[in-house]
């Protein structure tokens, strides 16, 4: 059995494939639905063309393949949502599931907490929602906010230069005033949602073996003071540049110190001790169903 699952995100696009038993990330490309939305107060033609394309693309070599969208695709009108779904089922004879913010927390939490026993708090992170939850057994608590780091990129654009001139200080204030952010309280919290784990090996900040529990698809982790002295770091003296040009998707970069910022707001609202940087998705929860 092979079946592909393609999650569409305001920013970011995952390929995952899975083979009855395992899942791997396949392919990943950087599509800026959220940000030009903004823009051209729609869809942007050219991105949903390139969608089209990379659906098209996978289907060469695979069948069975399933398609579902988040964020941005729930804002839309619902005369822009059934153009947008009559055109994709047009082009790629796939239906797109539209995905509510409920249901990606609970498949993404699914994904992320099937290796753990103890209470923790999982993130996702994504460019226009940010899905938090506390779970210990089931989920205890979650909370769901439509901001994310395209949000914090459109305030703050320098935090895609090569170095920031706004501190990171001020983008958590930003970002605290506007995200719900849970009541209780968690000491391990848990990245999901995006790719926080090839962040953390490639941007140059410290991390280490996760000793907390033992999942493959979640193999390091870092304290927390260590993660924000990191932070500051990768805010005021890691290059941006020298790191997109070693990169296959340097547009991907662009939002990575605002996702750092909401790690560090949900971290300090939880008092949190360690981080866990996953590159989980909604897929491990959406196959956990077949």
């Amino acid at each position: 059995m092979e079946k592909v699952i393609i999650e569409v995100g305001s920013t970011v696009t995952k390929v995952d494939l899975y083979d009855g038993s395992n899942i791997k990330r396949i392919h990943e490309k950087t599509i800026l639905f959220k940000k030009n939305y903004g823009i051209y107060h729609g869809l942007k033609k050219e991105d949903v063309l390139e969608l089209v394309q990379l659906v098209q693309d996978v289907a060469q070599t695979y069948s069975d393949i399933y398609v579902c969208g988040t964020s941005i695709f729930r804002k839309l009108s619902d005369i822009e949502k059934n153009e947008f779904l009559d055109t994709f089922k047009q082009e790629v004879g796939l239906d797109f599931h539209i995905i509510s913010e409920e249901e990606e927390n609970h498949l993404t939490v699914r994904g992320a907490t099937r290796c753990v026993s103890d209470k923790v708090c999982v993130m996702i992170g994504g460019g226009g929602s940010t899905e938090i939850a506390i779970y210990d057994g089931k989920i205890i608590e979650e909370e769901n906010t439509s901001i994310g780091v395209m949000d914090v990129l459109g305030e703050f654009p320098d935090l895609a230069s090569d170095l920031t001139t706004t501190s990171l200080e001020e983008v958590m204030a930003y970002i605290k005033e506007r995200l719900n952010l849970p009541q209780m309280k968690a000491d391990t919290f848990i990245l999901a949602g995006g790719a926080h784990e090839r962040f953390a090996r490639e941007s140059g900040i410290t991390y280490e073996d996760n000793t907390i529990y033992q999942d493959n698809h979640a193999p390091i982790m870092m304290d927390v003071k260590t993660r924000i002295k990191d932070t500051q770091r990768y805010f005021q003296e890691i290059s941006l540049d020298a790191i997109r040009e070693k990169s296959d998707d340097p547009a991907w970069w662009d939002a990575t110190r605002a996702m750092c910022a909401f790690a560090l707001v949900v971290a300090e609202a939880i008092d949190a001790k360690v981080i866990i940087p996953t590159d989980i998705s909604m897929t491990y929860g959406i196959v956990s169903e077949l």
